[in-house]
């Protein structure tokens, strides 16, 4: 008598682009009889601080986060979000130049976000101002901050709402590096067994690659998460997003994420030097 699946609890961002990858799973088009997954959806940082104590077997987190969690976490092949010369932005209130961020108080969805180690990165001499990235823009308005750090679809939506772009951290990373920006990934537990890790890799891969072979339906079921967006502008964000990379890193995004992690390493910026490691 066959046993039953194992359920595996997959936490990720209630946004549209990764509800757009994770359909084919949400919706049971693809399934398996070893693994089942229950869904959980929390904002990124929750996720990257959850992930500290190996709270969910199969998790999105920030790139920026892994080498703190990197002794409970592989990253795997499938399910990154990455930024090719576009990613987080810094935006305004009013016109600014990007020299002019040295010193002052930005509000940052986060701390352990990909988008916060990219900014500092690019100006480490600034006051960040930790909240939830959904409440930055109203956080600006209010004047609680000089400058905004905004990921997800306000990277989209914050020229209509009246805000200015300060830089695209995307378009100076590639224009720095020439290469893309890996902004976040999922991660499996360590401990699980190989053939559970090979399954969720196989499954993982199999939904992007539903979702981009049934673009429509995927996108009506993604707009549920959209935050208001017009569906246009919902399906150039997931189009962004949940692309070839998202698919499979391939060699180009371990590369990416290798530079990254060591350049946070020099600036002083994580604690230590980390291999990335990917499972397939």
């Amino acid at each position: 008598m066959s046993s039953a699946p194992a359920e595996i609890v997959c936490a990720h961002s209630p946004d549209s682009d990764d509800a757009y990858m994770f359909y084919g799973l949400a919706t049971r088009k693809i399934r398996s009889s070893l693994v089942q997954f229950r869904h959980v959806l929390e904002d990124i940082q929750t996720l990257n601080r959850k992930a500290h104590d190996g709270a969910y077997e199969l998790t999105a987190i920030s790139y920026h986060a892994y080498p703190y969690v990197a002794d409970k976490y592989q990253l795997m092949a499938s399910g990154s979000s990455i930024g090719d010369g576009y990613g987080p932005m810094i935006v305004s209130t009013r016109t600014m130049g990007p020299d002019e961020l040295k010193g002052k108080k930005i509000a940052i969805p986060g701390k352990l976000t990909t988008a916060y180690l990219a900014l500092k990165l690019f100006q480490p001499d600034f006051e960040p101002v930790e909240m939830q990235f959904d409440h930055i823009l109203d956080a600006l308005k209010a004047g609680g901050a000089d400058a905004g750090l905004v990921i997800h679809e306000a990277q989209l939506t914050h020229n209509k709402a009246g805000f200015h772009t300060v830089l695209d951290l995307g378009k100076w990373w590639k224009r720095e590096y020439d290469l893309p920006l890996p902004l976040g990934a999922n991660a499996l537990l360590r401990s699980l067994p190989r053939d559970i890790k090979s399954e969720c890799c196989r499954l993982m891969k199999e939904s992007i690659q539903y979702a981009l072979d049934h673009r429509e339906e995927s996108l009506n079921y993604a707009l549920q998460f959209a935050r208001d967006m017009e569906p246009a502008l919902a399906e150039k964000f997931v189009g962004m997003y949940v692309n070839h990379y998202t698919v499979d890193c391939g060699e180009v995004i371990p590369k990416a994420a290798q530079l990254l992690l060591d350049k946070g390493y020099e600036a002083g910026l994580i604690p230590h030097r980390v291999e990335v490691e990917f499972v397939r």
